[in-house]
């Protein structure tokens, strides 16, 4: 078999590739476009198209499809074969650049928040040339941009682009008043950790739930969960091992820098990470990520599990978004170095950061705001809904000598010795991990830990990109202008710590002390999605999105709507899904489960009959009653959502309908945990984590 480094990226149209098979010229005018941004004209793509097309069929691909991002968080594509007919018996294979260029999906049937109506349905996907074609199930998968007929954006990847594009040119500015090193050009780079839970898939089609809504209405706890803390980086038995080589290599085959695996906190659940890339490849890479999880899993007898909180009492599932700031050669601008204290253009970066994450706390709990992240956020080492940052001592500390106008004095041991002499040494990060913060520096970057394991980043990062831009801009206005560099720099980072060190926060997120402060601080507290959707589209964030040209005034409020829709949508279906579960299959099982112990005790001696029926009988008898009634309930309040504007009805899911959903889990829970497993209609909790 081939090794790793002969394989990688085989199915990937990447530099290399088009060194290859690309004319001298059109190859030099493709990296122009890719790492300048210069426009491709058509001739370019008439070439590239056909080289592109050879390529693929010789790896037998047959149909080629503009892969893109729409407003539903994940990808979608239609696909379109090479064939070409030249008369009734004879084809040929043809792919043109203008087929390249441009696609025309329906746009009407896409989530578009009233930008398109049904009758107003043409919408355009555009190749985006800065993400390598590739080729998946014999198909060659172009990425594009989706916008509609009138150039609105319907995708998550336009405002992606458009935001990386907008912090470069504001971190250029930045650069361009210090020493020159060669610097040309400012990325964000992302690495993105991905958690997922595994189930047997036979056991997973059993479970309507876990097929309709990813997750488990119902479900008694298990004897054994996580308490034990033995998963954790556990050793991992055959059967998911060689998903997880399968994994990587259907990955590794695609140019998905898969690094990392290992064995997660709760039974059942794992990680897979990447190396980092510039952060539209890393949003790609992520999607391909999610759906090859699925299809390997399903090829090895899974189910595998993307939902943010598919099981109650253990952790549910993240998505840790590694995100920092990279020139073109390759220095990171986040890396403060041994000497943090003296690396002002360090500090200044530094400083933007907080000063987005502060100004924008709204926005950012917004972008991973979702009904299934709702139910992970604050608990099982997810972070709370506040946002904060966490810097570590070493840099709060540099932090407070400067606001103070002290001499940072302090130093820190940077190599780690164990005491035990056949030991190594090794070198000690300056900053500890803080697992209950939801943004964490953590080196030479920050952890944005609050996503959810289904999300795409996309969001994420076009806000985080566009945040820090905005504060990028309002420094270089004050120091472009200053007439003594060195004393502006210097004012400006003292004068941004002390306005904005609310934000920073080292301690436990866990605590109901850090609420009560976060509080104090003026910081926003926002548990749900429906409580968090508001902050998107205030006066103050509209303004921020039209003067990048990140979004138009109609695209973001399209945007506000989708985001009200989904939330609704999605507690709607989990409310149906669970009172069919409910009235076709629990209350029907508990029935006949009653039945035969009602005959086992007319068998009986009468003492034994009457103590059947003041114990078990009765208490099943007293929650089926519960259960049936607080079904009958919930469907009266879903009712009321029917004739309801979306964003009352997303409001009475929060108020109401989950509030009433966990009220008839908690009966159904109860009668599980009494009734003969043989009797319940699904295969439970310990099947479910502990059957693999």
């Amino acid at each position: 078999m081939n090794t790793i480094p002969e394989y990688f990226g085989e199915y990937v149209f990447n530099d290399t590739t088009m060194k290859q098979r690309l004319p001298k010229d059109v190859y030099r005018k493709m990296k122009a476009t890719i790492e300048q941004c210069e426009p491709l004209d058509l001739s370019v793509a008439n070439v590239v198209a056909n080289a592109m097309k050879d390529w693929a069929v010789e790896k037998h691909a047959t149909h080629y499809t503009h892969w893109f991002q729409p407003m539903t968080g994940i990808t979608a594509e239609k696909h379109e074969s090479f064939l070409c007919p030249q008369d009734a018996s004879h084809v040929i294979l043809e792919f043109s650049g203008k087929e390249l260029i441009k696609g025309e999906p329906d746009a009407s049937s896409f989530p578009n928040g009233g930008l398109r109506a049904t009758f107003e349905a043409r919408g355009y996907t555009n190749w985006d040339p800065t993400s390598y074609a590739f080729i998946k199930d014999h198909t060659l998968c172009i990425p594009t941009v989706f916008c509609s007929f009138d150039g609105s954006a319907l995708d998550k990847k336009t405002p992606l682009l458009r935001s990386m594009e907008v912090i470069n040119q504001q971190a250029m500015r930045i650069i361009s008043l210090f020493p020159n090193e060669g610097i040309t050009h400012v990325s964000t780079t992302v690495g993105t950790e991905q958690e997922y839970f595994l189930v047997d898939k036979k056991l997973y089609e059993k479970r309507m739930d876990l097929m309709l809504t990813g997750r488990t209405l119902f479900g008694a706890k298990v004897t054994r969960g996580q308490e034990m803390e033995d998963h954790y980086f556990g050793m991992i038995i055959p059967r998911v091992s060689a998903f997880m080589q399968d994994v990587n290599q259907e990955l590794w085959k695609l140019g998905i820098f898969a690094k990392t695996e290992h064995k997660e906190v709760a039974p059942a659940q794992f990680e897979l990470a990447p190396v980092f890339t510039t952060a539209n490849i890393a949003a790609d890479h992520n999607q391909l990520t999610m759906e090859i999880l699925k299809k390997v899993a399903d090829r090895h007898g899974f189910a595998c599990l993307l939902h943010e909180k598919p099981f109650a009492n253990v952790n549910g599932s993240g998505k840790h978004n590694n995100w920092s700031l990279t020139t073109n050669n390759g220095i990171n601008l986040l890396e403060p170095g041994k000497t943090p204290e003296k690396n002002a253009r360090f500090l200044l970066f530094l400083m933007a950061v907080i000063k987005a994450v502060d100004e924008y706390q709204g926005l950012l709990r917004v972008s991973v705001a979702t009904a299934g992240n709702d139910h992970r956020l604050g608990a099982n080492e997810a972070p709370p809904a506040v946002i904060s940052i966490f810097l570590g001592d070493e840099l709060e500390a540099v932090l407070e000598a400067i606001e103070h106008d002290k001499v940072y004095d302090k130093t820190y041991e940077r190599s780690m010795t164990i005491g035990v002499d056949a030991l190594p040494k090794f070198p000690k990060d300056t900053t500890d991990r803080n697992r209950t913060s939801p943004f964490a520096f953590t080196g030479n970057k920050f952890e944005f830990r609050m996503l959810g394991s289904s999300l795409s980043i996309s969001c994420p990062n076009y806000i985080l990109n566009t945040i820090v831009a905005e504060e990028l801009r309002q420094f270089a206005d004050i120091l472009e202008q200053s007439d003594d560099f060195d004393n502006a720099l210097q004012t400006l980072i003292k004068q941004t710590i002390k306005e904005h060190k609310r934000i920073i926060f080292n301690g436990n997120g866990y605590t109901d002390e850090w609420l009560k402060e976060a509080e104090k601080r003026g910081l926003l507290n926002l548990p749900t999605t429906a409580d968090a959707i508001p902050y998107y589209i205030t006066e103050n964030n509209i303004a921020l999105f039209t003067r990048h040209g990140i979004f138009n005034e109609a695209e973001l409020k399209a945007r506000d709507t989708i985001l009200y829709e989904t939330y609704y949508k999605k507690c709607n279906i989990e409310a149906l899904t669970m009172i069919r579960m409910v009235e076709q299959d629990i209350l029907p099982a508990v029935t006949s489960y009653e039945n035969i112990l009602l005959s086992a005790a007319e068998k009986k001696q009468t003492i034994l009959k009457q103590s059947i029926n003041t114990s078990l009988i009765q208490k099943l008898n007293d929650l089926f009653a519960c259960l049936y009634d607080s079904t009958q309930a919930l469907k009266e309040k879903l009712n009321q959502t029917d004739e309801q504007d979306m964003k009352i009805a997303a409001l009475t899911c929060k108020e109401t309908i989950l509030p009433q959903m966990s009220l008839v889990r908690k009966y159904a829970d109860q009668l599980e945990e009494i009734t003969a497993k043989n009797f319940w209609p699904y295969p439970d909790y310990f099947d479910l984590l502990y059957r693999l």
